[in-house]
């Protein structure tokens, strides 16, 4: 019996090209789709969702494994979530979410039961204890984020590296010599999650690059907490004009923390958020920002599962670029002392 993978090398496109255009959910070029119907048609291939299922012995369910941990952002998770779910459908695919924090032991649970095809993993740590489960286990699975060691895993992220730096270059382009990172709370930071530590990388890298001050600080998610290490922070270092944010539900208080200040955004004080677009546009003022793109990162993660189920290959790594958008909250410095 052919199989999506094989429409696939036969027409000399991808898995997933050829699934929307069986589903129709996605606009496909004409000679594409003209390409793949006849690669179906010669191969005989029949569409058909439950019948490849009991065929197959499979579940259509994906499980997507977000450890609901200390510190962590849930809106955000849920971002990705409900891409997940919702690209999974086009693939005629269920999601069992798991949220508890069971760590290799669940997973090995997960996959035994045979209740899920494959895993998508979230909340990944740099040296993550459930990667050596993942290359044991017998289902495919998709990090999204990346261990130090990816070797043999399939994983998908922004490259938050290159955030961090992007964020930095900016605020320097524009004069500011002096910054900081609000990073995210301390348990992120102290389990080692990938995508915090990999922007504190970005940051400093960039800051020694262009010869600046950057001072990096956590940040806990309360209205006191923001207050006390913003004080803290402009004890220190009064001269800091430019403030990094990688901590979303902090972005509130802390504009309201330097208003209290006589900190002006962005007369006094520039600052660029690495977040979510909708949450940069509703401030006042409309915060510059790298977005999180979770649409398209938990797109990709299903379409690699797909195929990688077909047995199609994928990329070990994809690292999405960051995008940065200028807004209201950044402007060139300018110097107090003489202002």
């Amino acid at each position: 019996m052919a199989t999506i993978a094989d429409v696939a090398k036969h027409a000399g496109v991808a898995a997933s090209t050829v699934s929307y255009v069986l589903s129709g959910k996605r606009s496909i070029s004409a000679d594409t789709r003209e390409r793949v119907q006849q690669s179906v048609r010669a191969l005989g291939y029949r569409p058909n969702a439950s019948a490849r299922a009991l065929a197959s012995q499979r579940s259509n369910v994906l499980a997507l494994v977000i450890p609901l941990r200390t510190g962590m952002h849930v809106p955000v998770m849920m971002q990705f979530a409900a891409a997940i779910v919702t690209t999974a459908r086009r693939f005629d695919h269920d999601v069992l979410l798991l949220t508890a924090d069971e760590g290799p032991d669940g997973l090995q649970r997960v996959a035994q039961s045979s209740l899920v095809d494959a895993l998508i993993v979230m909340d990944v740590e740099l040296h993550d204890e459930r990667v050596p489960v993942l290359r044991e286990l017998p289902l495919p699975a998709v990090l999204i984020g990346y261990p130090d060691r990816a070797e043999g895993l399939t994983c998908i992220d922004l490259d938050f590296v290159a955030a961090g730096e992007l964020c930095v270059d900016h605020l320097v382009d524009q004069g500011h010599s002096s910054l900081a990172l609000l990073g995210t709370p301390s348990a992120v930071y102290e389990r080692q999650t990938g995508f915090a530590q990999r922007t504190l990388t970005g940051f400093t890298r960039a800051t020694e690059r262009r010869g600046v001050l950057g001072v990096e600080t956590p940040c806990e998610h309360t209205f006191e907490a923001v207050l006390h290490t913003v004080e803290q922070l402009l004890r220190d270092h009064p001269d800091i004009s430019g403030l990094v944010v990688q901590n979303e539900p902090i972005i509130g208080p802390l504009l309201d923390v330097l208003r209290r200040l006589g900190r002006r955004v962005p007369e006094d004080m520039s600052l660029v958020a690495i977040c979510a677009d909708d949450v940069a546009e509703r401030q006042i003022p409309r915060l510059s920002s790298v977005t999180i793109p979770a649409e398209r990162i938990g797109g990709q993660a299903v379409e690699s599962l797909i195929t990688k189920l077909e047995d199609g290959v994928v990329p070990e790594l994809t690292l999405v670029p960051p995008t940065l958008t200028a807004r209201d909250s950044t402007a060139p410095h300018r110097d107090l002392t003489t202002a």
